[in-house]
C-alpha cells in the first residue's frame, strides 16, 4: 500500500504551480526586458529600494532556475535581476561548474553593474544551491557585506553534501576524486569538508551586517543531511517549508521552481516589516 505522503506528492505539486499559473505564454516570455525581469531600466521604488539579485545553483542558468520566482517578484514591485556564473568552455546551458571562488568574483563584478545601473546603494541577493552558498564567499573575502543587505538561501548547500554517505566513497577511488576536481571544480567544493567549505566556515557562518534567512526543505536529496543547509550566527533564520506546511513536498529543485510556500518566505526576508505568516494558504498569495 502506498504511503499517504506518497499520495499527497503529486497533489502538492499541482497545488503548487497553480499557484504560479501554468501559462506556457507567460514563462516563455519571463526573460523578456518588458516583463521587468533583468530589465536594466528598472528604478527600485521607495517601498522595495534595494534590487534583487538572483544567483542560480549548480548546472542552472539565469532563466530557467527563475522561471517562477522573478516572475513572482517582478509582480510585487521588485527591480530584479538573474547572472549566469560558473560557466565552462564548451558546456552551454548548464552553469554553475566552475571553482566557487572564482564565481564569487562574477557575483561580485555583476552586484557592481547593478548597484552602478539602478543607483541603489545595496542589494538582497536570493540563491538557491550553490547559489545561496556561494555568495558568502563574496561577504566575507571580497567586500560584499558592504554592498549587500540580506542574503536568502533556497536549499543551500552551506555546509556541503555527503550525497547519502556517497561522496565518503571518493577516498577509496583517487583517480575519480581527481577527474571530479579536474572537471567539474563545483561539485568538488561542494562536498562536505572540502578545504573551499572548510575555508568559508572557519571563524563562524556569518558576517556582521548582512542578514541571513535559509530556507530548506526535508525532502531534499542533493544536499544531505538537509540540515546542512542551515546557518549559525545572531542575525540568522533557519526555516523548512514542512514546518510552515505540512503538506509542502517539494524536493531540491522543486522548492526553487514553483514551490509558493518557499516563495512567499522569500518576500518576507526581503521585506521583514511587512512580513505575513506563511501557510499552506500561501500558495494562493
Amino acid at each position: 500500500m502506498l504511503s499517504w505522503k506518497r499520495v499527497l506528492r503529486p497533489l502538492t505539486a499541482v497545488l503548487l504551480a497553480v499557484g504560479i499559473g501554468l501559462a506556457p505564454a507567460a514563462t516563455a516570455h519571463a526573460a523578456a526586458p518588458s516583463s521587468g525581469w533583468n530589465n536594466w531600466s528598472c528604478k527600485p521604488s521607495t517601498a522595495h529600494p534595494r534590487p534583487v539579485v538572483l544567483v542560480h545553483g549548480t548546472l542552472g542558468n539565469s532563466v530557467d532556475n527563475w522561471l517562477g520566482l522573478a516572475p513572482y517578484l517582478v509582480k510585487r514591485g521588485y527591480c530584479v535581476f538573474s547572472l549566469d556564473y560558473g560557466k565552462l568552455p564548451g558546456v552551454p546551458f548548464f552553469h554553475g561548474l566552475g571553482p566557487v571562488a572564482e564565481s564569487a568574483e562574477e557575483l561580485d563584478s555583476y552586484v557592481d553593474r547593478v548597484l552602478a545601473t539602478t543607483g541603489a546603494d545595496e542589494v538582497d541577493i536570493v540563491g538557491h544551491s550553490q547559489g545561496g552558498m556561494m555568495p558568502r564567499h563574496y561577504l566575507k573575502f571580497l567586500g560584499g557585506a558592504d554592498e549587500v543587505n540580506a542574503l536568502i538561501g533556497i536549499a543551500p548547500s552551506n555546509h556541503g553534501t555527503t550525497v547519502h554517505g556517497l561522496t565518503g566513497l571518493l577516498k577509496y577511488f583517487p583517480a575519480a576524486e581527481h577527474l571530479l576536481k579536474t572537471v567539474t571544480p563545483a561539485f568538488a567544493d561542494q562536498i562536505a569538508g572540502s578545504p573551499f567549505l572548510t575555508e568559508l566556515n572557519e571563524g563562524g557562518d556569518t558576517v556582521p551586517g548582512v542578514q541571513y534567512t535559509v530556507i530548506a526543505t526535508k525532502y531534499d536529496e542533493v544536499v544531505t543531511p538537509w540540515r546542512s543547509s542551515f546557518l549559525d550566527g545572531p542575525n540568522v533564520k533557519n526555516v523548512a517549508v514542512q514546518d510552515l506546511c505540512a503538506l509542502d513536498f517539494s524536493e531540491h529543485v522543486a522548492i526553487a521552481l514553483f514551490d509558493r510556500i518557499a516563495f512567499h518566505e522569500v518576500v518576507n526576508a526581503l521585506d521583514p516589516a511587512n512580513a505575513t505568516r506563511t501557510t499552506c494558504a500561501s500558495v494562493f498569495h
